[in-house]
């Protein structure tokens, strides 16, 4: 028997909330009167769209199987959704078609030894793997250096994997390591947004968004925001315990280690002559000479 997603609700989350976020004159409509809803109706949409109010109606209330590829584009540019933003809409147009009988859970994707000899092969960056639930499942010893709060956090034994999400909405120690924590949650929750825009179907993954719902109020908050993350790099800041200050840039690249789920290579590294690569080459020393990872103080998960 064929199933389809049941991801209606994100749907018209996702969409009403991007409705919201525009305004007349954005989109060179004229404004008039009181307006008894935030941002554009669904008729000024429609119109925009192309398409006719009682569509788009059902469109934006979850019921968008079988949805033409040009109307999606023509949604997303009058919405104007970003790249992800569009990538997560057409995400979720798939998963709402009818398919076989989803998988209840998938099963973890052994790591080649390749992939480990890349890692190793960057003495002085900082590179890990991660799948799409943001699971660290490969490092090479710098990493494990530079991330110590999260291997040494007791949020590193739920499942038995290290996990991004789960140090950083769950650990109080996480603010401390980093110095943008609150941009550091923003594009967390938005990865495992655009995760679930992918896999809907995805047992841990609803398990690990069940989990963080439950016990953060941060989470809940981003959650409901429905901000999508897929390309992203940048700089990041940190406090390490034993390296002090640390300015890291970041990039991640897509890893094509198996068909049944998504991997990241992720590389940290600092500019050539600052205080940050020294502080690097301090904890690769450091690293080389002692345990996998420098101790920390641990403290209960929230």
């Amino acid at each position: 028997m064929e199933r389809r997603s049941d991801n209606r609700a994100d749907i018209r989350d996702f969409l009403a909330r991007r409705r919201a976020q525009l305004t007349p004159e954005q989109v060179g409509l004229p404004t008039s009167g009181r307006r008894r809803v935030p941002g554009l109706r669904r008729e000024e949409v429609a119109v925009l769209a192309g398409v006719s109010t009682e569509w788009y109606t059902r469109l934006e209330k979850g019921h968008i199987s079988g949805v033409s590829e040009e109307v999606l584009d023509a949604v997303a540019r009058t919405l104007r959704l970003d790249d992800d933003e569009r990538t997560y809409l057409f995400d979720l147009a798939k998963a709402a078609q009818p398919s076989p009988a989803p998988r209840r859970r998938r099963k973890a994707v052994d790591v080649p030894p390749r992939v480990q000899w890349l890692l190793d092969s960057m003495p002085l960056s900082a590179a890990f793997v991660t799948n799409g639930r943001l699971d660290i499942v490969a490092t090479n010893t710098l990493a494990r250096a530079l991330f110590a709060p999260l291997f040494n956090s007791r949020t590193a034994d739920v499942r038995g994997r290290p996990n991004f999400a789960r140090f950083w909405f769950l650990d109080d120690d996480s603010q401390d390591f980093a110095a943008d924590w609150d941009g550091a949650v923003d594009i967390t929750a938005a990865l495992l947004r655009a995760e679930a825009g992918r896999y809907p179907n995805d047992r841990a993954l609803r398990e690990l968004i069940g989990e963080l719902s439950t016990l953060s109020p941060e989470f809940r908050t981003r959650w409901a925001a429905h901000n999508v993350r897929i390309h992203h790099g940048g700089v990041k800041r940190f406090h390490h315990p034993e390296a002090g200050d640390l300015e890291l840039t970041y990039q991640p690249l897509d890893l094509p280690m198996s068909a049944r789920e998504a991997h990241s290579l992720t590389i940290y590294t600092a500019a050539p002559g600052s205080a940050s690569e020294d502080g690097l080459r301090l904890l690769a020393s450091w690293a080389a000479t002692h345990r996998p990872h420098p101790p920390t103080r641990q403290s209960p998960a929230r």
